[in-house]
C-alpha cells in the first residue's frame, strides 16, 4: 500500500489538499492524473491535512477516440524493470482507427505488465504498474498477480433434483404460472380439422388414438400413424405451425418439438471463421448505428469535360481527382450550410462553423475517413499536399484522433474502379455523404435539342432527413454541378 504522510499546515486563510493517483484511491472511475484541489477552511486554522504520495501508479488504457471503448495492446516498447521518464513512450495501443504510442505521466520503474501483447482491455483499465523505487517493485508485482486472479468466476448453475415426489406427498397448490388441474370426467376428443379429414379418409376410429399435440390434441401425424401410413410433409408442417401458435403445457405425452423462429444457418463445409479486427468492429458498430437515422437519397448527373481537362493540367503538380472533388464540395457547402449541419440527439441540429471534408479510404483490413479540415479555406495545391500526408498516415495507422473523427461531410469516390453509381451509408454524427461514380461518355442534349457525346458522372448524396430536406439537397447538388462544369474557380 502507498504510504501517507501527515504534515502540519501553517495557519492561513486557505488550506489545500494534494492528491496524486495511486492504487489506494478507490475511485469509481479511471484517473491518470489529479491536479491540486483547493478547499477553503476559514474557521479551522490548525487542521491536520494528510498529504498522500503514491509509490505505485497504474498505466491506464487511454481513450484514443470518442468512439473507442476498448484497446488492443500491439506491443510493449518497454520491458518489465526498465526505468521510465515522464513523457516517454511505453506501449503501442491499437484503437478502433489507428495505432498510437502511450506515454507515461510519471518517472519510475515499469514494475509489472498487466495486459500482454495481443490482449484487449477496456478504456480506463490498468495495463501496467509503475513503481517509484526498486523497493516497491515486488509489491507492484504482487498486486499485478492479484489483479489477474481477481476475475470472478461465473456462479455455478443451481442443482437440479432427480428425486421424484412420492404418491403420499401433498398436492402442490397451483400458481399463476401453473395451469389448474382438469377434473376427471368424460373427455372430449380434440383434433385438428385436417386430422378429422384424414381420419375419415383412412377410416380410423379417433376414440382409440392418443393425441400427441398440445393438451392431448390429435394431430394429422397421429391419425396417419394409427392408419399405418407414413406422415406427409403437409401434416408435418401443420404440426409445426400448430405447435408454434399454441402455448405449451405439461401433459403426460412428450411435447412436440417447437420450430425456431430464427433458425441458425448451417456451417458450410470448408469455411473459415475470421474474427473482426478492432477497426472492423468499429465500422460494424457505426453501420448499425446509422440504421436509426431516417435518410433519403438524391442523384444528380453532371458533365465533367471541363473538370477532366483541368485535372490533366494540374495532375503533374500532384493534384488528385479526390482533392478536386473535395474542394468543389467544400465550396458548395459554404453556400448551403444546412447540408454541412448535423443532428446528434434527435431534438436539435448543429450548424458547423468549419467545413471538414472526410474522404473514405480503403486500407488493409478496414476503412477509414481522413479529414481535410477547413477545406474551403485551403487552396487546391495545399489541399492536395495535405491529402497526400493524410493517406500516408492512414495506411501506416498513424492518424491522430482529430484527423479522422472531426468530419462534417463525407466524400466517397469509387469512380476510379469504373463504378458508375452507388449509394453510400451515412456516417453517425454527420448530415450527408456524397457517392461519386465514374465519368463516362454519354449521349446528352443541349438547350436547343441537339445531341452530342459528353463525359458525364452521376453523384448520389445520402442525407439525414431530420436536418436536410429534398429542396436543400437539390439546391446543393445544383451548385456543386455548376462548380464541376465550370471548374476555373477551384484553382483561385
Amino acid at each position: 500500500m502507498a504510504s501517507s504522510l501527515l504534515s502540519r499546515v501553517p495557519t492561513t486563510a486557505t488550506n489545500t489538499i494534494s492528491f496524486s493517483s495511486s492504487l489506494n484511491n478507490n475511485l469509481p472511475f479511471p484517473c491518470r492524473r489529479l491536479s491540486l484541489l483547493t478547499i477553503p477552511f476559514p474557521n479551522k486554522p490548525n487542521r491536520k491535512i494528510p498529504a498522500i504520495q503514491a509509490k505505485i501508479r497504474e498505466i491506464f488504457m487511454p481513450a484514443l477516440s470518442s468512439t473507442m471503448t476498448e484497446g488492443k495492446i500491439v506491443s510493449w516498447i518497454k520491458s518489465e524493470g526498465d526505468l521510465l521518464s515522464k513523457g516517454e513512450s511505453v506501449v503501442v495501443v491499437e484503437s478502433d482507427k489507428a495505432d498510437m504510442d502511450v506515454e507515461t505521466f510519471y518517472d519510475g520503474i515499469l514494475a509489472a505488465i498487466v495486459v500482454g501483447e495481443g490482449e484487449v482491455a477496456p478504456v480506463g483499465a490498468a495495463i501496467g504498474l509503475l513503481a517509484e523505487t526498486e523497493d516497491d517493485v515486488a509489491e507492484a508485482k504482487s498486486r499485478a498477480s492479484s489483479k489477474s486472479s481477481s476475475t470472478p468466476s461465473p456462479p455455478p448453475p443451481p442443482p437440479t433434483s432427480d428425486v421424484q415426489p412420492s404418491s403420499s406427498s401433498p398436492p402442490v397448490k397451483p400458481t399463476s404460472s401453473t395451469p389448474p388441474t382438469v377434473s376427471e370426467g368424460p373427455k372430449k376428443t380434440v383434433m385438428t380439422p385436417y386430422a378429422k379429414k384424414l381420419a375419415k379418409q383412412h377410416k380410423v376410429n379417433v376414440e382409440s388414438i392418443v393425441g400427441t399435440g398440445p393438451f392431448g390434441r390429435i394431430t394429422p401425424a397421429d391419425v396417419e400413424s394409427a392408419a399405418g401410413v407414413s406422415p406427409s410433409s403437409k401434416s408435418v408442417s401443420q404440426i409445426s405451425n400448430v405447435a408454434s401458435s399454441i402455448p405449451s403445457a405439461p401433459v403426460s405425452s412428450p411435447p412436440p418439438k417447437a420450430s425456431p423462429s430464427a433458425p441458425s444457418l448451417p456451417d458450410i463445409p470448408g469455411s473459415t471463421i475470421v474474427p473482426f479486427t478492432t477497426m472492423q468492429s468499429a465500422v460494424s458498430k457505426n453501420m448499425v448505428e446509422s440504421l436509426s437515422v431516417p435518410t433519403f437519397r438524391v442523384g444528380y448527373p453532371m458533365k465533367t469535360d471541363a473538370l477532366d481537362a483541368l485535372y490533366e493540367k494540374v495532375k503533374p503538380k500532384g493534384v488528385t481527382m479526390t482533392a478536386l472533388l473535395a474542394k468543389a464540395a467544400a465550396m458548395a457547402l459554404a453556400q448551403h450550410p444546412v447540408v454541412n449541419a448535423s443532428c446528434k440527439d434527435g431534438k436539435s441540429f448543429t450548424y458547423n462553423t468549419s467545413i471538414n471534408i472526410a474522404v473514405a479510404v480503403a486500407i488493409n483490413g478496414g476503412l477509414i475517413t481522413p479529414v481535410l479540415q477547413d477545406a474551403d479555406k485551403l487552396d487546391l495545391y495545399l489541399l492536395s499536399q495535405k491529402w497526400k500526408e493524410l493517406v500516408e498516415k492512414a495506411r501506416s495507422k498513424q492518424l491522430q484522433p482529430h484527423e479522422y473523427n472531426s468530419g462534417t461531410f463525407t466524400l466517397s469516390n469509387l469512380g476510379m474502379f469504373g463504378v458508375d453509381r452507388f449509394d453510400a451509408i451515412l456516417p453517425p454524427g454527420q448530415g450527408a455523404i456524397m457517392a461519386v461514380g465514374a465519368s463516362k461518355p454519354t449521349v446528352v442534349t443541349d438547350e436547343d435539342g441537339y445531341f452530342s457525346v459528353k463525359n458525364q458522372m452521376l453523384v448520389n448524396v445520402t442525407a439525414d432527413h431530420r436536418v436536410i430536406y429534398g429542396a436543400d439537397l437539390a439546391s446543393f447538388l445544383k451548385t456543386f454541378a455548376k462548380i464541376i462544369e465550370n471548374p476555373e474557380s477551384l484553382t483561385l
